[in-house]
């Protein structure tokens, strides 16, 4: 027992990248087996052991954003993360899911990520709302000409837009032409940048 109690000490100050989470494991349950291991045993492996929980909860997100880039439904999903729905299994890998800041908890990124769909439903249906508005501005758009390349570039993207059957389509293509009206057509770029506005409030009062 003390031979085995040794190799895991021995373990223990050895670097966890080099043997793998999995023989990581291993080796800490081997301390918890122990009755008589001593309090630098438990107490390394306890850190060991923590430093593998993080690790692990490292993996699930990235495994769930392996299998939707696949083609799994969330519905396929959740059985395998030991939950009930996919409306679970969604909840599950927003909270988990990094989000590049220290300073979110996992309910802060599911309330932002359902503000954020909420906003983009808002952004679709005031678009619907007012096709015949965005339709008209398009139109005016379309038929600009004499800009730099970049700037007819993004005419052309609101012609291609205009020609498709959703209206919320035509709202990216307006914005990035707006940049470029700016100082040749000042009128048509501030009708964008009123579409811009309505764009924004119904956003902001979608998440509110």
């Amino acid at each position: 027992m003390d031979d085995d109690r040794g190799d895991a000490r021995s373990w223990l100050r050895a670097d966890a990248a080099d043997e793998g989470a999995f023989a990581d494991l291993a080796l800490v349950r081997t301390v918890a087996e122990h009755e008589t291991a001593d309090a630098a045993d438990v107490l390394a492996a306890l850190t060991l052991l923590r430093h593998i929980r993080d690790e692990l909860a490292g993996w699930e997100p990235r495994l769930i954003e392996a299998a939707r880039a696949a083609g799994v439904s969330w519905a396929r999903i959740a059985p395998a993360l030991g939950v009930a729905s996919r409306q679970a299994a969604e909840r599950r890998y927003l909270r988990g899911r990094p989000d590049g800041t220290t300073t979110s908890t996992g309910e802060q990124r599911v309330r932002a990520e359902r503000d954020r769909r909420a906003g983009d439903r808002a952004v679709v249906r005031w678009a619907r709302d007012n096709a015949v508005l965005l339709r008209r501005l398009a139109a005016a758009v379309s038929v600009v000409d004499g800009l730099d390349r970049d700037g007819q570039r993004s005419v052309d993207d609101v012609t291609d837009a205009l020609g498709g059957a959703d209206s919320a389509d035509l709202l990216t293509p307006l914005a990035d032409a707006g940049r470029h009206l700016r100082e040749s057509h000042p009128e048509l770029a501030d009708r964008i940048d009123r579409v811009a506005d309505h764009v924004h409030r119904a956003r902001h009062e979608a998440g509110s």
